[in-house]
């Protein structure tokens, strides 16, 4: 167990010497290894405080608050997640597929019994709350969830009939019909009923159960023209069925509505576009009003939250310069006190009793683990990946600031060889997040230290777009996709090659999605890579106009291509392709609706016949994540491997 002090002091680094960063010469990672890293999710403090559940791999282990020994609740060949606590703490909930389908199970924390399966439904359950006296679960389901096939599979399927603006969803849901419109189920866990609590031709999801399990706040986008823009609202419901209550109206984005303790209030996320607004923490009486945003002093953006035990305190993350935070909002007057800060990141929290958060945290070049604070002291409790530390080579990762081209402070993350020195300069890869609202963060990064194994420096930079820097830096690329965030990330390149890291002659540029779509602006922009790998990034915008499942944004954020067709053109690379000279990989998921397979084939076929070397690569029956790890492995070496050979790797 390791005890570090809730504000750790900034650490400044020497300027790195000839000398090898790691003495003991540890072998470097290869592509495979990444299946050897462990990576635990869901903590659930218990209603005691004293232990932590969480998942990791399939299994759900509990730690002690106060012992650095994780002991495994589950095992075999089953997969297992998404860990809850009983209300006395006796059993731990949690979903598996142990019976075939995704089904919920209780095992008891103390003894050696077996778990109980819970729940029957034979098309299986998907996560979903569980109720305050754990007899029901609400649950969200389309009626083609519902219904079974009705086709003779000796037949053709019938045809899609479509009516809604958003008609096309990716992660294998593919086009939406009048019956992929999601409602709100109670399902009684005694009887196996299946009850049906909304209706209408609207998205109902995000439920939330009140403390007595009387009501059931839940978010819903139902609007005179559905899926015009993001608008969504919070409604309330009682648990027994009736006629729903509209809590909020207005045209900006609500999403994961929550209880207090006592049932009189509900806090939510609100988000004025939905898609370069910060989202504010916001609170209404649960009998309706007026809502309270909390968090207007805090211009970041803001992920989960979660209500302290006694309801005066809302408990959240949020992104800051390359890190996510902890902090807390008084409820009564919206004071903000931080709980996690400095070089960390924060992927997941659960509030227990007092103040009492168990965190799953990264630091620095570190890996996650489970660790809990009291709002003073953060106690690690995992080490999970020691070994594996202890094996490899680690590159160190740094954050730099530097100027972009109109004076705007911009920041990155360079990855380092875990053998580099400083007397010579490195082939260095820009690698881009995707998004475009996102950011790198601190914390040990898989792809960004195989590629320093390999030999490279890698360049991670935060341009505008990202998260952690306020509202104005995200806003800064509205309708200037690919200009303004040009400028940052070249910065950044061009600040490794002043201080003399980055050889300017072998550089290459890469990135998924957004990150594919600025790799595809870099090369139609300027020739000073001598290698690039585009993975699932968007070329040809107007193509994409009801091709993708943007429907909504494109109309709300450039409008209609035959109105604004210079305005489209302006952001499609593909129509810049003839100035393209640098070798590109494409690559993509063949089923991918979030950004089609189209795209990159346009690329390609422009580069094959300009003569540029060129590859397409097209990963079956895959969408724009989720692959599989054979998948996920073969990318990473496809792009070392072009990337080697264009820069004269040896």
């Amino acid at each position: 167990m390791k005890t570090i002090p809730i504000r750790p002091a900034i650490v400044l680094f020497a300027v790195l010497t000839s000398t090898a960063l790691l003495a003991n010469e540890p072998r470097l990672p290869a592509v495979e290894d990444r299946e050897r890293i462990r990576a635990p999710g869901n903590p659930a403090i218990s209603p005691s405080g004293d232990l932590i559940a969480f998942s990791e791999d399939g299994t759900i282990y509990v730690v002690s608050a106060d012992d650095s020994s994780p002991r495994a609740l589950t095992s075999g060949a089953s997969s297992a997640w998404a860990p809850r606590w009983s209300s006395n703490g006796e059993f731990l909930f949690f979903l598996s597929d142990r019976s075939g389908a995704n089904q919920i199970w209780k095992l008891p924390v103390s003894g050696f019994s077996e778990a109980i399966q819970v729940t029957f439904r034979d098309k299986g359950i998907p996560y979903g709350r569980l109720s305050p006296d754990e007899s029901r679960l609400l649950l969200a389901f389309s009626d083609n969830d519902i219904a079974d096939a009705t086709h003779d599979v000796d037949s053709p399927p019938p045809p899609f009939v479509i009516t809604r603006r958003q008609f096309k969803r990716d992660a294998g849901a593919g086009y939406l019909t009048a019956a992929d419109t999601r409602h709100l189920y109670v399902y009684e866990i005694e009887t196996d009923e299946l009850r049906q609590l909304t209706d209408g031709d609207f998205n109902h999801t995000s439920a939330a159960w009140s403390p007595d399990g009387e009501s059931v706040a839940y978010i819903s986008d139902e609007q005179p023209v559905p899926d015009e823009g993001y608008r969504t609202d919070v409604w309330l419901i009682s648990s027994a069925g009736g006629d729903p209550v509209r809590l909020t109206d207005s045209n900006e984005q609500k999403y994961s509505p929550a209880f207090s303790p006592d049932g009189q209030t509900i806090a939510f996320l609100t988000a004025g576009d939905g898609v370069y607004s910060v989202p504010h923490i916001a609170v209404i009486p649960a009998n309706g009003g007026d809502p309270r945003i909390l968090t207007t002093s805090l211009d970041r953006w803001i992920g989960a939250f979660e209500f302290s035990e006694n309801g005066r305190w809302i408990y959240f993350s949020f992104d800051n310069a390359g890190s996510t935070h902890l902090a807390r909002v008084r409820v009564s007057d919206g004071r903000i006190e931080r709980i996690v800060e400095g070089d960390v990141l924060v992927s997941a929290f659960d509030v227990g009793p007092g103040s009492a958060v168990a965190v799953n945290l990264n630091q620095q070049n570190d890996m996650t683990d489970v660790y809990i604070t009291n709002g003073r002291r953060l106690t690690k409790l995992t080490d999970l990946n020691r070994d594996y530390l202890d094996e490899f080579g680690v590159g160190e990762k740094r954050k730099v600031s530097f100027q972009s081209k109109d004076g705007t402070v911009t920041e990155a993350f360079l990855t380092y060889p875990p053998d580099y020195d400083n007397s010579r300069r490195w082939p260095a890869i820009l690698n881009i997040h995707g998004g475009p609202v996102g950011q790198f963060a601190w914390g040990y990064s898989f792809p960004a230290q195989f590629f320093a194994a390999n030999g490279y420096v890698v360049i991670e930079p935060n341009p505008r777009g990202s998260t952690g820097f306020g509202e104005a830096y995200i806003r800064a690329i509205y309708r200037t996709w690919g200009i303004t965030d040009f400028d940052d990330v070249i910065a950044a390149v061009d600040y490794t090659i002043e201080a003399g890291i980055a050889d300017p002659d072998r550089l290459a540029v890469t990135g998924f999605s957004y990150g594919g779509y600025m790799t595809n602006v870099i090369i139609t922009g300027t020739d000073r890579f001598r290698a690039a790998a585009s993975g699932a990034g968007h070329s040809l915008i107007e193509a994409n106009f009801g091709h993708d499942i943007y429907q909504g944004w494109y109309m709300w954020e450039l409008g209609a291509p035959w109105q604004h067709r210079e305005r489209y053109n302006v952001l499609s690379p593909f129509l810049r392709a003839d100035q393209v000279t640098t070798p590109t990989l494409f690559l993509g998921g063949r089923i991918d609706w979030n950004v089609p397979i189209l795209n990159a084939e346009l690329m390609y076929q422009a580069l094959q016949v300009r003569d540029v070397d060129t590859q397409l690569v097209v990963y079956p029956d895959s969408h724009h994540g989720g692959w599989p790890s054979a998948y996920e492995q073969d990318y990473l070496t496809r792009l070392v491997a072009w990337f080697d050979k264009h820069l004269a790797i040896e």
